[in-house]
């Protein structure tokens, strides 16, 4: 059998290679991947991840990390599936990141070899400019002042086979190393495994969305991220997998109607987007059984609008991290009640959730503690990164999420704080610190300190305080583009406050949350 598993110990469960080898061969005629007017069936897109496989073989060893530079496109999924069948770890790189940004990752992870998409040639020329010995490879794309032309792997699959590649692998061996900023500035980047990733797919299933081969999800935003859970599950059930190259609300909505979507899964500012573009209550959304929604909390405001338009039977709320996807808790649509509506719904039935207090013990009932979680999802740790990966995990294979919740009396958890200064913008996470050290770049700041505050549209706005340098007076605008020159236009600040000094805690460290709470007065 291709791709055999060398399971040792107790029973896990079947692999994300498994997985991918079960719903080829369940699904194999039927429609798997659209994309614009392209289409790929299920033997179409396991045949291709096949070539592609043993193409990437070609690059670089089994267990290699290969790092990823692709948009939403016809070919994402593909590539996603080839790095699995290779035995290999993929690093997506979110394309809005930086150059620097990219850098960083790349030579951080260790990876020798990059795969670019249409549009994307440039970028990766230039990151085999800063880290020689990077080789590069198109996915339908080509040009860019390589100085080693770069191909394009699609003008060449006919030379690999269908079939494959016959590789061991372990339910421990990493498939995805994923970057998000860490609290401190610095890079961190979980792990998860053939085993983990697969326990992700299951509990997306289990908890949230039984799809069938009946179901259309309907991606706009990038498959990197929660987004891209979806597809396993979808894949091992025979549903079909629309893809756009992004979010445009008005594009989104025809795109509903015109594939009959069956399900979508949104932030709360591409919700909100949606409600406010003119077609929004003309158009046939009445296939729709799954609107999902988290990232980041949602105003009460938005999610009322929403289920008046659209009913309160189609939405489904769900609180999850990276490090333990998807699902942690769910709102279910009969949940959906004024009472309930500041909740993150229930843990999920694969899920464990305790809350400890600040000395890790058992939080009180009715009181708030740190949400710690222990799930089958759970990732492996955090990459080249002892003293975190010290930090997070707990005894007994529990993990930190860094969140304070505290569960009502009927069991619905509600979070209260985090524990970091992480912003969520957007449904972007932006640390404080990754703005904050780019401002400080620019000759005329002195001191800066960087908040999110509340906001309509964004639900957080990135807001730097900023203490200027005598003799200089740059302008807000200034400041951000400095700042947009060197990080992802989503953690530019969208306004700048200037103030002749920021608050300090009597030992000197600055005091981020009275600074957030005059700015909030």
């Amino acid at each position: 059998m291709q791709g055999e598993s060398k399971q040792s110990g107790r029973a896990q469960g079947p692999t994300y290679l498994e997985l991918i080898r079960r719903g080829a061969l369940q699904h194999g005629p039927r429609t798997a991947i659209v994309f614009g007017e392209q289409t790929m069936s299920f033997a179409e897109v396991d045949a291709v991840s096949s070539r592609l496989a043993h193409a990437l073989l070609g690059l670089a060893p089994q267990r290699s990390r290969i790092g990823l530079l692709l948009n939403n496109g016809l070919y994402r999924v593909p590539v996603d599936f080839a790095c699995v069948k290779a035995g290999m770890n993929r690093v997506p790189l979110n394309t809005r990141l930086s150059l620097a940004e990219h850098t960083r990752m790349l030579r951080e992870a260790g990876c020798t070899s990059l795969v670019f998409g249409p549009g994307l040639a440039e970028q990766a020329a230039a990151l085999a400019a800063a880290l020689p010995g990077l080789r590069c490879v198109g996915i339908g794309a080509s040009g860019g002042q390589f100085a080693t032309p770069a191909p394009d792997f699609l003008q060449h699959l006919d030379a690999f086979p269908s079939e494959a590649p016959r590789i061991d692998i372990e339910p421990d061996d990493v498939v995805l190393t994923l970057y998000t900023s860490g609290t401190t500035g610095t890079l961190k980047a979980a792990q998860h495994t053939q085993s983990t990733f697969a326990a992700i797919c299951r509990n997306v299933l289990t908890n949230l969305l039984n799809a069938t081969a009946d179901d259309v999800m309907l991606h706009a935003a990038s498959l990197i991220h929660a987004s891209g859970v979806f597809v396993l599950p979808f894949w091992l059930r025979g549903g079909r997998t629309v893809i756009l190259p992004g979010f445009e609300p008005g594009a989104f909505l025809r795109a509903i109607e015109q594939h009959r979507a069956t399900a979508i899964n949104l932030v709360p500012t591409m919700l909100q987007m949606l409600f406010e573009h003119p077609d929004a209550a003309g158009l046939d959304v009445t296939s729709l059984k799954y609107v999902i929604y988290g990232a980041s909390p949602m105003p009460r405001a938005v999610i009322e609008r929403a289920m008046a338009a659209w009913g309160r039977e189609r939405f489904w709320q769900y609180y999850g991290q990276t490090e333990v996807p998807l699902c942690l808790t769910v709102l279910r649509p009969e949940d959906h009640v004024d009472e309930l509506l500041d909740s993150c719904g229930q843990p999920a039935g694969d899920v464990e959730i305790r809350l400890l207090d600040a000395d890790g013990r058992e939080a009180a009932p009715g009181t708030p503690g740190e949400i710690t979680v222990r799930a089958p999802s759970a990732f492996k740790g955090y990459h080249n990164a002892a003293e975190l990966n010290a930090d997070t995990f707990v005894e007994g294979g529990w993990v930190r999420t860094r969140d304070i919740g505290v569960f009502d009396e009927r069991g619905f958890l509600r979070l209260k704080d985090r524990t970091s200064d992480m912003i969520i913008s957007g449904g972007y996470n932006v640390y404080p610190s990754e703005v904050e050290n780019a401002l400080l770049t620019h000759p005329a700041v002195r001191e800066c300190a960087v908040v999110g505050l509340p906001d309509e549209k964004w639900v957080e706005a990135v807001t730097a305080v900023v203490v200027l340098r005598a003799g200089h007076q740059p302008s807000e605008a200034e400041l951000i583009a400095h700042v947009g020159a060197a990080l992802a236009s989503y953690k530019k600040p969208r306004r700048i406050v200037f103030a002749g000094s920021l608050p300090k805690t009597t030992v000197g460290k600055m005091n981020r949350k009275a600074l957030r709470d005059s700015l909030r007065g």
